[in-house]
């Protein structure tokens, strides 16, 4: 279905150009004249994106009023603003209110710049749509599962902070949850209803560290807006802090003392209020001694500390946990739950290398590897798995699936399954097909259909 897009514009030469514009590609477009026929057009029915002219007919009103009346309806719908006379300071206000982007009708206007920010503010938008759904499942509809006195203390912590402003330092081993504990704080705080920006430090390129932070400013007036902008009165994560280079750090800083910072080829100092919260599997007191990170922002950051143990540390929760992840694996896949013996030892007796994360994983892998199969067959599996060296190492299935359609997820974790048992039978098709108590050539068509070539 194509997108829809309601241009609204005073300028009639104008509001001709880019409905004309938008046609020629294949949009389905409505506009407006004036403020009254906007707020008729939005009342009838919300489009997918909105441009709006900043300046209007009405001398009180204008289209950041009309921005503020989109945003309440559905925060979701992209929102494109244009001005021929806006200052800087209005176009960010306009951004910081919730537009995806300020344009200006000047000499710097064209069709191509047109076009790009609309397909990006619609594609970014579905792609917002698509991860706050997955981020629910795995976040939001997610708690702190477990009665260990490791638990008991992060959740009393938590709670505590709901009524502070406190920054957080989350420490602790890669799928132990830093991420989940930094969201409940957000979740529980006054900033609840703003913006949580998460920026992975580690994933970033080198040399892209300060633009992602804190944006770019370029010569013809357009603005790349960084984390700091888009978590303005909400809360920013920063993940894995320590991968942050030293001369970023020092803006950081500076960001965290004086509420304000400059984004990249700026002169203006913008103001921000951000809560931040960050988190790292390393010992950040070992990244100082060694000289990779500022004791002076260490101390900035670890306002009060937080330390998630590793799942071996809490192996009393494990119960719990599989119960837990069960009866979430089977909402969200549609699927029944399978019967998990939690008294197996190998629960308890293999290292964990992932934590939570890779027991999640375990059991959504073993639900839809088990639909409709026998306890016997479950057990089996779950010893399968547990007993194959560097488990969580082989598994491409390790990132979260719960997103994934369940034939996807499956066939996913059928490959895996099978080359790991083939890779325990040294390649041998008769005594791994009897292993698994299929027939020799019905295993040869498993085997092709999911593109696994035989091992010799």
């Amino acid at each position: 279905m194509n997108k829809e897009i309601l241009v609204i514009d005073d300028n009639p030469d104008i509001r001709f150009l880019i409905c004309n514009i938008l046609k020629e590609n294949n949009f389905s477009l409505r506009s407006a004249a004036n403020f009254d026929q906007a707020l008729l057009e939005i009342e009838k029915k919300l489009p997918d994106l909105a441009i709006i002219d900043i300046k209007l007919d009405k001398p009180d009103k204008d289209g950041i009023d009309l921005l503020k009346i989109i945003n309440k309806k559905d925060s979701s719908i992209p929102v494109i603003m244009i001005s021929g006379h806006a200052t800087v300071p209005i176009a960010l206000e306009s951004i910081r209110l919730g537009a995806y982007e300020f344009i200006e009708k000047g000499a710097s206007f064209s069709t191509d710049k047109l076009l790009n920010y609309v397909k990006r503010a619609l594609e970014a938008a579905s792609l917002k749509e698509e991860r706050e759904l997955i981020e629910n499942k795995l976040f939001h509809s997610f708690e702190l599962i477990g009665k260990s006195s490791s638990i008991i203390k992060i959740k009393k912590t938590v709670e505590k902070l709901s009524n502070t402003e406190s920054r957080v330092l989350i420490t602790g081993p890669t799928g132990s949850g830093k991420e989940l504990v930094a969201r409940k704080i957000h979740k529980f705080s006054v900033r609840k209803d703003k913006p949580f920006i998460v920026i992975n430090a580690a994933s970033l390129k080198e040399n892209t560290y300060e633009k992602e932070l804190f944006g770019q400013e370029f010569n013809d007036g357009t603005i790349s807006f960084g984390a700091l902008d888009r978590a303005n009165k909400g809360t920013l994560l920063i993940d894995e802090v320590t991968e942050i280079p030293i001369l970023t750090q020092a803006n950081i800083l500076r960001v965290l003392i004086d509420q304000k910072f400059k984004r990249v080829n700026g002169k203006q100092d913008i103001n921000v209020n951000i809560r931040i919260i960050s988190s790292s599997s390393k010992n950040l007191m070992t990244e100082v001694s060694s000289g990779k990170f500022r004791e002076d922002l260490f101390h900035r950051l670890n306002v009060v500390p937080i330390e998630l143990s590793p799942l071996t540390a809490r192996t009393e929760d494990i119960p719990e946990l599989i119960k837990y992840f069960k009866k979430k694996v089977s909402e969200i896949n549609g699927v029944q739950e399978v019967e998990i013996d939690t008294k197996n030892d190998l629960f308890y007796t293999y290292n964990w290398p992932g934590n939570v994360r890779e027991l999640r994983n375990l059991v959504e892998r073993v639900t839809i590897l088990s639909l409709n199969e026998s306890k016997e067959k479950v057990e089996k599996l779950i010893s399968d798995i547990l007993s194959t060296k560097s488990y969580e190492d082989n598994q491409s299935f390790s990132k979260d699936t719960f997103s994934s359609p369940l034939k996807e997820a499956r066939e996913q974790f059928e490959k895996e399954y099978l080359l790991i048992q083939l890779k325990k039978n040294h390649g041998n098709i008769s005594k791994t097909a009897d292993f698994i108590g299929m027939e020799r050539s019905a295993l040869h068509r498993k085997l092709k259909g999911l593109g696994i070539k035989e091992l010799n």
